[in-house]
């Protein structure tokens, strides 16, 4: 049963890792991130069921955590760039200084 869970956890992970990769959006890109951190998740938690320990599920916790402040400086950042330059395109987008 563990099996599945962790076959699940690599393609999506695998599916945020090609999305970072090939995508040209920062929006995109972020999104793909925030994919390969459910993937991890999801691997957490079910490792953590098969050993019968709640150590995955707490480290769970910290990940979510870890991932809306990576969102909230993303987004902001994707905010003031696209204030100055209008444009969201990873691309075009060299520099994070004026």
């Amino acid at each position: 049963m563990t099996e599945h869970y962790l076959v699940l956890a690599a393609i999506l992970f695998a599916i945020g890792g090609l999305g970072v990769l090939i995508r040209r959006n920062v929006i995109v890109i972020l999104m793909s991130v925030e994919l390969m951190l459910n993937a991890v998740n999801v691997t957490f938690v079910a490792l953590a069921r098969q050993h019968g320990s709640m150590d995955g599920q707490v480290i769970v916790f910290f990940v979510l955590t870890v991932a809306a402040a990576e969102v909230a400086v993303g987004l902001a950042i994707i905010l003031m760039n696209f204030a100055q330059r209008k444009t969201i395109n990873a691309d075009e987008i060299r520099l994070l200084r004026g």
